[in-house]
């Protein structure tokens, strides 16, 4: 039994003096267990969404902060390339790659080993910007190649808690909201450090780190403690297991297509959301905003509401291919949002702040389904036995590198345009190119996934469906 003792008054001569408080930590770890295990939704959604949320809140201190430090005249970096677009792509690789990693480990990790995981990956990507802070340019940049790789798992071993309940809508807008308004809030403390503490651009990032380790560990061990899904929740989304490579392989084959038509348009989404996020400061500067710490976290929480309420409320629909279907509605309305508030900006229509508001809000309405609700029905519409994880990274590992692209032409391809040109220029095309790819992609999983489908096939090749099968393909009338 591990006990923790805590002093209240001076230090004891043994285990029974007065002034001590013993807590039992096992017995309270089994006590929350049994209470999560009978609470009812409200509370337990409550209690996971807020662990995942804080979780994930923390990871971002160890990945964004550097993104709102403006690196000039950095000694010893000697090349075209600008210094800041180096460490962007340096740390997009890396995450990139982990994303690759993931396809394999995020599907077959044992849910017992996650927690465990989420800690040693973060402590490593913190060593990575010790790395940075020490090593000069231009070695330090391959620092930052490092603090991405171990971060990009992190999303998939906390989703993994998430998935396949019947609240894994809400659970994954909540999950969701931390990596709109973390973004922000770590870029604040990051800005104040600097501007208050008088910390250099280098050893912020890792300080700006240390700071979230208490609340990461607190958030970790409550993960920890959640049930599994139970079988009303496997009833309504399909029992979730890791997936070996034939799995994998065989759901790809049957979806590919499908598949592809999303990956390609969360490949857009995901360019110009990164691009938004890791020269915010250049933009904001750009609009004439570029000494206000504050707005960072004041402009991504009305994002966060306007994008995440919207999601959230896709929990009413309670019949697979039918949320499907309206998630596909929701990311084309966000993508037509990025692109009619880019023309009113232009147009004169509206501010600054407001159009980086509504924007923002479209971005992530287009974004966020990918990372939680699209795939998680996806699996439970399919009927398929397995882990929407991998999916999620199939995706991501394709996103990052289409971050990379756009990266890239902004510095070599671009030059005469500035930050805020490139931004809402990508936007346009984005929001364009993207609503033709959900478009196609929701016609074709209407069809795959149609409780009709197995009469249609069935019929073409000449054999009568029996009954029992179209009412074991209908999701959740």
């Amino acid at each position: 039994m591990t006990d923790l003792w805590l002093h209240l008054g001076t230090q004891p001569a043994n285990r029974t003096a007065p002034g001590l408080l013993q807590i039992d930590l096992g017995a309270v770890t089994a006590k929350l267990r049994q209470a999560l295990d009978k609470a009812n939704p409200v509370l337990f959604t409550t209690f996971a969404g807020l662990a995942g949320f804080a979780a994930y809140f923390s990871m971002y201190a160890f990945r964004k902060p550097f993104a709102v430090a403006i690196f000039t005249a950095v000694p010893g970096w000697r090349f075209e390339l600008d210094y800041k677009i180096a460490l962007v792509l340096a740390q997009v690789l890396g995450y990139a790659v982990s994303k690759l990693i993931g396809v394999k480990l995020i599907a077959e990790v044992r849910p017992n080993k996650r927690a465990a995981a989420i800690l040693i990956l973060i402590f490593l990507a913190w060593l990575a910007l010790l790395a940075f802070a020490v090593v000069p340019a231009p070695w330090n940049v391959l620092a930052m190649f490092f603090n991405g790789l171990p971060l990009g798992l992190i999303w998939g071993l906390v989703f993994g808690f998430m998935e396949g309940r019947r609240t894994s809508e809400v659970l994954g807008a909540i999950l969701c909201a931390s990596f709109i308004v973390s973004s922000g809030a770590v870029k604040s403390v990051g800005k104040l450090l600097m501007d208050t503490w008088h910390i250099g651009p280098f050893w912020m990032p890792a300080a700006t780190g240390a700071i979230f380790f208490p609340l990461l560990g607190l958030s970790v061990w409550g993960l920890a403690q959640l049930p599994a899904p139970n079988a009303q929740d496997e009833a309504e989304r399909v029992r979730r297991a890791p997936m070996d490579s034939a799995a994998r392989l065989r759901f790809l084959r049957r979806y590919g297509l499908g598949i592809a038509l999303l990956v390609l348009s969360y490949v857009l989404t995901t360019a110009v959301r990164d691009f938004r996020d890791n020269f915010a400061a250049e933009i904001w500067t750009a609009l004439g905003f570029g000494r206000a710490a504050a707005v960072f976290t004041a402009s991504e929480v009305p994002v966060a509401v306007l994008s995440l309420t919207v999601l959230g409320v896709i929990i009413v629909v309670r019949n697979n291919v039918k949320a499907l279907m309206v998630i596909h509605g929701v990311v084309f309305a966000g993508l037509f949002l990025l692109g009619a508030s880019t023309l009113a900006f232009q147009s004169g229509l509206l501010s600054p702040l407001a159009w980086m508001v509504l924007s923002g809000a479209g971005l992530y309405m287009a974004y966020v389904p990918f990372n939680a609700m699209l795939f998680d029905r996806l699996i439970a519409a399919s009927g398929t036995v397995g882990t929407a994880g991998f999916l999620i990274y199939v995706a991501d590992a394709c996103g990052y590198l289409g971050s990379c692209a756009l990266l890239l032409w902004r510095n070599f391809g671009m030059l005469r345009l500035n930050w805020l040109q490139v931004f809402t220029a990508s936007a346009y095309g984005a929001s364009l190119i993207g609503m033709l790819l959900m478009g196609l992609a929701a016609l074709y999983f209407v069809r795959k996934t149609s409780p009709i489908a197995p009469y249609l096939s069935s019929n073409l090749s000449g054999r009568r469906p029996r009954l029992k099968a179209i009412i074991k393909h209908e999701n959740n009338p």
